[in-house]
């Protein structure tokens, strides 16, 4: 699903900060425990009063009936119920990579990342010594055409356009160490269309694939290509498609068709909520799972990439998964973390949630985020209680079949054998003393406001890093801007922009960075509105706006005619921004390709209402 303009930026920013591999020392064998007398959930279906001892990292016995043996640590489970660690069928894992354990998430899927992350994860799960972090199966690099979705990312990615290319692409993602391959279709939205790759391109990476005995999944975005991606021979979908209505027709010719492929599919309630502008608001409203999010952790969850709230077009892939839970078709639990409205960890809380809403039953919605996800992807020795498997664990107070909610009260997650408390411990102060830490002191602004301080000599202001040029050049797109000072008497930059293929999503303006650095952030909470002057070519321009955590900038358009006209837009109308953490704004041409010019004089920050 989308990610947009200076999200990008982030993300590679993000990937270059968690490439280098931090070895870590081997942790010593636990001692053995038993849980005793325990619900259990093994996967599949609730079994009554259990004992189960876990010995080294794996489960000995989940019937224990004997005496307890010497130096076990024994854990009383009357009233809660013990379920396998939690598989997330799709994130891109970038950053925060120990968070997912702290909500019982155990291993992820992961769709979409940078090569040496890829690596370095391979490398940690090879040496046993992961831990202090869910298990990652990769997909690595995406398969998708030149400028097409996943190319935005400023991350090299290889791309084709022929099925004579599958093989050779596929071979040389396993050699990287992909455990699946992953293609994009995606011809884009309304007002925004991308490069996708053609159906015979897309079926020869489908059997390329299988001819190396590797799974085949395929993003997908509509109805359309989701029923070509399963006639063409995908294992499963990634995605489904939004939409306030899917007729019964195309309803059941779509189930049929995944039922008789034998796939199976990943919703990803999270992020299609998202794009409706849906929030998590039942994570947002619990005070138990915000404990474990800092500030920066929490506001992607505050954001959404719908800028008003559509829960219409959920209809759709609620019918369609009620549909495809009858007909038994697998279905996945996937939240698409690394998005805007997402967060890892625990946002699949919150996707069970969504999937029961759309007509699983608690233990079927467990089952998703369990032992489908482990079957799938052939995922070793995990997604179940049962004697043999990793000891990967989470412990609950209550009964999660009858009531999913019981899955957020979490008394103990296991991973490896290794108890995660200490670390959930360690993170709710860490929450706690950031909330009570006093906070910066709103920036004192100009008497005046203004924070354009444009001459002849020098783009200057009274604060901050200053004011640049910003394109997407940076990222491999081939826009680019000039900026000029204008005139003596406005006391203007004209801006001329030439905005160009090449990113999918394409930018070139000028940029206010108010932080001592670029993107370092600032408190502006002192300011009320954004006020400016403009004038230009006629066209519509964009002002972003972006804060720490945010994952993608927050835009309000403005036109620019050939008279000076004042803008005055408020701050709090840019939803999801934290007016006290701005780290950039930006005034910018596209993303429409084309040749574009306007001026910008007179830029305030008014703190007045």
């Amino acid at each position: 699903m989308p990610n947009r303009l200076i999200a990008s930026a982030l993300l590679a920013a993000g990937l270059v900060a968690a490439m280098p591999a931090m070895a870590a020392d081997r942790v010593n064998e636990p001692d053995p425990y038993l849980i005793r007398n325990v619900r259990v959930f093994d996967g599949q279906k609730l079994l009554q009063n259990r004992s189960v001892l876990v010995r080294n990292g794996i489960i000995e016995s989940m019937e224990y009936q004997g005496s307890v043996p010497a130096n076990t640590v024994v854990i009383e489970g009357h009233g809660q119920t013990l379920i396998p660690g939690l598989i997330d069928a799709h994130v891109h894992s970038y950053r925060h990579l120990s968070l997912p354990l702290l909500f019982g998430v155990t291993s992820e899927l992961d769709m979409f990342t940078a090569v040496p992350l890829m690596q370095e994860m391979n490398a940690r799960m090879q040496r046993n010594e992961n831990s202090d972090r869910p298990d990652i199966f990769s997909a690595g690099t995406l398969a998708t055409a030149p400028g097409g979705h996943g190319t935005e990312y400023g991350l090299p990615v290889p791309t084709l356009t022929k099925p004579e290319e599958a093989q050779r692409w596929v071979d040389a993602r396993i050699a990287e160490g992909s455990h699946f391959i992953k293609i994009v279709m995606e011809p884009g939205w309304p007002g925004h269309q991308m490069p996708s790759l053609d159906k015979s391109t897309v079926k020869a990476l489908i059997e390329a694939a299988h001819k190396r005995s590797k799974l085949a999944v395929v993003h997908i975005s509509n109805f359309a290509d989701a029923r070509t991606a399963l006639e063409l021979g995908a294992d499963g979908l990634v995605h489904l498609f939004t939409g306030e209505s899917i007729s019964d027709a195309e309803l059941q010719a779509f189930v049929k068709l995944a039922k008789e492929r034998k796939a199976f599919i990943i919703p990803t309630f999270s992020v299609m909520e998202s794009i409706a502008g849906v929030k998590e608001e039942d994570v947002l409203s619990d005070k138990a799972m915000t404990a474990l999010l800092t500030k920066d952790q929490l506001e992607p969850l505050k954001t959404s990439y719908g800028k008003e709230a559509k829960p219409a077009r959920l209809a759709a892939p609620n019918a369609v998964v009620s549909a495809l839970k009858k007909a038994g078709v697998p279905i996945l639990a996937g939240t698409d973390a690394g998005n805007s409205g997402t967060q890892y960890g625990v946002s699949l809380h919150h996707e069970l949630l969504s999937l029961t809403k759309a007509g699983l039953t608690p233990a079927e919605a467990l089952t998703a985020a369990t032992t489908a996800p482990a079957r799938a992807f052939k995922l070793p020795n995990r997604g179940r209680i049962g004697k043999g498997f990793k000891a990967d664990m989470v412990l609950v107070e209550g009964d999660p079949t009858r009531d999913i909610l019981a899955t957020r009260r979490i008394i103990e997650v296991w991973k490896d054998g290794a108890p995660v408390s200490p670390q959930r411990k360690l993170q709710q102060e860490r929450v706690a003393q950031e909330l009570a830490a006093p906070k910066d002191a709103p920036l004192a602004l100009p008497a005046d406001g203004r924070i354009s301080l444009f001459s002849r000599d020098k783009l200057a202001s009274p604060f901050g890093a200053g004011w640049m040029p910003s394109n997407d050049a940076f990222l491999g797109g081939k826009s680019s801007v000039q900026l000029d000072y204008q005139d003596d008497v406005m006391h203007a930059v004209q801006v001329k922009a030439s905005v160009q293929a090449g990113f999918p999503f394409p930018w070139a303006g000028i940029a206010f960075m108010p932080g001592v650095q670029p993107m370092a952030a600032a408190n502006l909470s002192a300011a009320r509105s954004l006020r400016f002057r403009v004038k230009g070519d006629g066209q519509r321009y964009q002002v972003a706006i972006m804060s720490t955590g945010g994952s993608i900038p927050v835009s309000q358009s403005f036109a620019a005619d050939g008279e000076w006209r004042e803008v005055n837009l408020p701050l709090d109308s840019f939803k999801g921004v934290d007016a006290s953490a701005i780290t950039m704004i930006g005034f910018n041409a596209g993303p429409k390709t084309g040749e574009y010019q306007f001026q910008l004089a007179d830029v305030r920050l008014i703190t007045a209402e």
